[in-house]
């Protein structure tokens, strides 16, 4: 610690990753500030991973009441869905998780300054008209939805604005075909929206399996999603009843909104940079070392501004590496590999390791095993939703270098064998261990 500066640590941004190293560094002695311009707990609390869960959660109650006229129970035939009860209840959720960032970071000590945070100097940070000087700067100010210009384009709206809308539309075109597109898709129209998901590619979730692509591709269309692959949309006009959206093909549909879900860009808009000798990549995401040093040596970055992996655990992960390489001993850097990940879209799909086009290409021989079978629960509940489960096996050391999963609780199962791959498991391994029956997940150690 220097009693030269204000604050050992200044960190700007209070998301999952700013929020995690102010924390630790204030844990360890240091004297610390933390700035955020909106909420506390950033995207993932606040206009991401959260409240999309539980939004997700509403719009599968559907299947849920049809699944259960098979077991016994006989629905009401007023059934009916409230939007604004949904919104605010989410809304009031997240206002209780912002409060409970804000009590973490007091009870760590760290100071907390409510405002936009700009880069005067190296080591010199503005906050509301006030300069504070320290030692050590971290940037962790996420990443922001990016909706590119053609005419019309200040019509449409992101995924921030999904989570306020006044009132739930009928219909909804989503341009995209990542996983926030995939996702808003399956919840609008689980929500009973006529909903259009519009992608210039060729298929969608180009970063998954492609196979397992094609189960989620194909379910989505059986639950009532039109998807339009291949396609543009050229422009974006007012309309009587909402908004008329032209496609590449000349094709036009009247629809109530138009997400854009084609991206997220670094948020570095009015950080001050040019202040520093910080670079950026060419995506614009700030450039740092596998320490996460900027080309300034005061200041550090991590988190979705540097566009690593965007994943709120990485953040966290990053943070806690950074605070021990700051303020502890270690010298090791994190390996990004066999980083587990959902897609909550409807059906969900979750990952780890290698897929079988990426395998193929790493190893001289590769053993692939799979499955897809009807669930215990759709059994009586006469629902056509199945799940698909593939392992992936180097065939010279037996180890499984990729698991792929289709289906209800897909996230939780493949958590718990992101820990095998990551151990270095072998098929053998699996197949030696004795599986819960009955459960959909003891098909991972029977698969032959």
């Amino acid at each position: 610690m220097s009693e030269l500066f204000d604050f050992d640590l200044f960190v700007i941004g209070a998301g999952s990753g700013g929020v995690r190293a102010a924390r630790m560094a204030a844990s360890k002695g240091n004297r610390v500030a933390i700035a955020e311009a909106s909420a506390l707990g950033g995207t993932c609390v606040n206009l991401g991973c959260i409240p999309k869960k539980l939004f997700v959660y509403a719009s599968q109650f559907p299947e849920l009441f049809a699944t259960s006229q098979g077991y016994g129970w006989n629905l009401g035939l007023s059934t009916t869905f409230d939007w604004n009860r949904l919104r605010d209840n989410k809304t009031a959720e997240i206002q209780r998780l912002n409060r409970i960032y804000q009590r973490l970071l007091d009870t760590s000590g760290a100071t907390v300054l409510q405002g936009k945070a700009g880069i005067e100097a190296p080591q010199q940070v503005a906050v509301n008209g006030t300069t504070y000087s320290a030692k050590t700067i971290l940037i962790a100010t996420g990443g922001w939805p990016y909706i590119p210009e053609f005419p019309g384009s200040d019509l449409a709206i992101t995924s921030n604005d999904m989570f306020y809308l006044e009132q739930l539309p009928k219909t909804a075109i989503i341009v995209g075909g990542g996983y926030i597109a995939v996702e808003f898709a399956g919840i609008l129209n689980g929500l009973g929206v006529e909903t259009h998901l519009i992608y210039r590619g060729s298929q969608l979730l180009k970063a998954f399996d492609s196979e397992v692509v094609s189960w989620v591709h194909q379910a989505m269309l059986d639950k009532g999603v039109t998807i339009h692959l291949e396609t543009e949309v050229t422009r974006i006009d007012k309309h009587d009843n909402g908004l008329k959206v032209t496609l590449g093909n000349n094709q036009v549909i009247t629809s109530d909104i138009a997400l854009y879900a084609t991206g997220r860009k670094a948020n570095t808009t009015g950080l001050g940079l040019e202040n520093t000798a910080i670079q950026l990549n060419n995506n614009g995401s700030i450039a740092v070392d596998s320490h996460f040093k900027t080309a300034e040596p005061s200041i550090y970055a991590l988190g979705d501004v540097i566009d690593r992996v965007q994943l709120t655990p990485v953040a966290i992960r990053e943070a806690m590496h950074l605070i021990e390489h700051l303020y502890g001993e270690t010298s090791h850097t994190i390996s990004y590999q066999n980083i587990p990940t959902a897609v909550f879209s409807q059906p969900e799909l979750a990952t780890v390791g290698l897929t079988e086009q990426q395998a193929e290409q790493q190893f001289s021989a590769i053993q692939v095993y799979q499955s897809d079978f009807k669930p215990l629960l759709n059994t009586l509940g006469n629902s056509a939703d199945r799940i698909f489960i593939k392992l992936i096996v180097d065939k010279h050391s037996d180890r499984v270098v990729g698991c792929h999963m289709v289906g209800d609780h897909a996230s939780e199962i493949i958590q718990g064998v992101a820990i095998a791959i990551k151990a270095g498991a072998t098929k053998a391994d699996f197949d030696a261990t004795i599986g819960i029956h009955p459960s959909t997940a003891e098909e991972l150690v029977t698969l032959v």
